[in-house]
C-alpha cells in the first residue's frame, strides 16, 4: 500500500532540488547531500516521524529562499552604494 504522504514527499523533494541549484557550494553537492537525506529516511513508515521530517524540509527550503533573497540583496546594495 503506498503512504498517502508520498506525494508531499516527492514534492518537497523536488522543491529541495530546485532551489538547490543556486545552493553556494554549487548544485552537485546539495543534489547529492539531498538524496543521500531522502535515501537515508526511506524505510521510515510512521506518519507523524514523516510530517516532522517534512516540516524540517520545509523550513529548508524557507531557509534556503531566505539565503538567496539576502545574496540578490547583498549584491544590489553594492551596487548602487558603493561608488
Amino acid at each position: 500500500m503506498a503512504n498517502p504522504l508520498r506525494a508531499e514527499v516527492v514534492r518537497l523533494y523536488k522543491n529541495l532540488l530546485y532551489l538547490g541549484r543556486e545552493y553556494p557550494k554549487g548544485g552537485d553537492y546539495f543534489r547529492d547531500r539531498l538524496r543521500a537525506a531522502f535515501t537515508k529516511n526511506k524505510s521510515v513508515q510512521d506518519s507523524e516521524q514523516i510530517k516532522e521530517m517534512i516540516a524540517r524540509g520545509e523550513y529548508v527550503a524557507r531557509e534556503l529562499e531566505a539565503l538567496y533573497y539576502l545574496r540578490k540583496y547583498r549584491a544590489m546594495k553594492k551596487r548602487y552604494y558603493e561608488g
